[in-house]
């Protein structure tokens, strides 16, 4: 349920809640407020997860550098801020980056080197096994959560991996939504900056029906709505949830769980996460910004 100045209201209609299984909790991560996990010559950094993705946020010190060396698939990197330089070494090339740019790193060997230091986040899959077993709530993802299906990736990119820097600096046309980019595993739609508080009157209650939604809080302080649907078992039913969050955190939206967020600062920022891709953003023209190089499944271009 969207509302119809929302650019999602033209997404094809999800299934609907379903029943008969038993749904997941939200999971937060809160790192204004939680200890680090690691605190060293890097800086500050904290890890949570979802089921098919996993976060690292770090407060890097000048001279940080995060290394690779056995990465099993693509990562994502965002550097949100401006004037954030870093060095990107992997598969045999350098690029370099001012920052404010969402960076796609090749699987294998790789490091990322931050001279003057600053915000990044690293998002992998769950494959990245050394990274996941850091997270905070990693006793959540102990087993396969039953709504969410096992990761599948989608076709190599055309030229092959490597590291692809994009810059954040696009514009967001009429009818588009957000700034996304896809890999072969995951997709992150870095939402432009938004001033004040949202609209009450215009929100958009909505759920997703295979995958959950990580929405990483870069500014401001955010408040998600969610609501679990009655199964015949009231056992099992789930009290609604409406959780203020501030900045930087990581909130986790499960599958099937109705949902909609709210901002209450005077600059609020929230990147969403997804893992493996969405489909139905991905269907929709000119909205994923790096499509020309990473191919649909071959079972959806046959029909696309």
């Amino acid at each position: 349920m969207y509302d119809k100045t929302d650019p999602r209201s033209t997404l094809a209609a999800a299934a609907g809640p379903g029943a008969g299984v038993k749904l997941s909790e939200a999971q937060y991560g809160l790192f204004y407020e939680d200890s680090p996990a690691e605190e060293d010559s890097n800086g500050r950094s904290w890890y949570s997860r979802g089921q098919n993705f996993v976060v690292a946020y770090s407060e890097a010190a000048p001279g940080a550098g995060f290394v690779r060396e056995r990465q099993p698939d693509e990562h994502m990197v965002l550097l949100p801020d401006r004037d954030t330089p870093a060095a990107i070494d992997a598969g045999g090339r350098s690029e370099r980056s001012d920052g404010f740019s969402l960076i796609i790193m090749p699987p294998g060997p790789s490091s990322i080197t931050l001279p003057k230091g600053g915000r990044i986040v690293r998002i992998f899959s769950k494959r990245a096994g050394d990274i996941a077993a850091r997270c905070s709530n990693a006793a959540a993802y102990e087993t396969q959560q039953p709504t969410i299906p096992a990761l599948e990736d989608w076709p190599e990119p055309k030229g092959g991996y490597r590291i692809r820097v994009y810059s954040l600096d696009v514009p967001i046309e009429p009818g588009q939504f957000g700034r996304i980019w896809r890999s072969t595993n995951m997709m992150v739609n870095v939402a432009p900056l938004q001033k004040g508080a949202r609209d009450l009157a215009e929100v958009s209650p909505h759920h997703h029906d295979d995958f959950e939604q990580g929405s990483l809080a870069l500014l401001g302080t955010w408040k998600h709505h969610m609501r679990w649907p009655w199964s015949t078992d009231m056992n099992e039913w789930h009290d609604d949830e409406h959780v203020t969050t501030r900045s930087p955190s990581l909130t986790v939206i499960p599958a099937r769980v109705i949902h909609t967020s709210t901002w209450h600062s005077e600059l609020n920022q929230l990147v969403d996460i997804f893992s493996p891709p969405r489909l139905d953003f991905s269907l929709k023209p000119g909205w994923v910004r790096n499509a020309d190089e990473y191919p649909l499944p071959d079972s959806v271009a046959a029909t696309a």
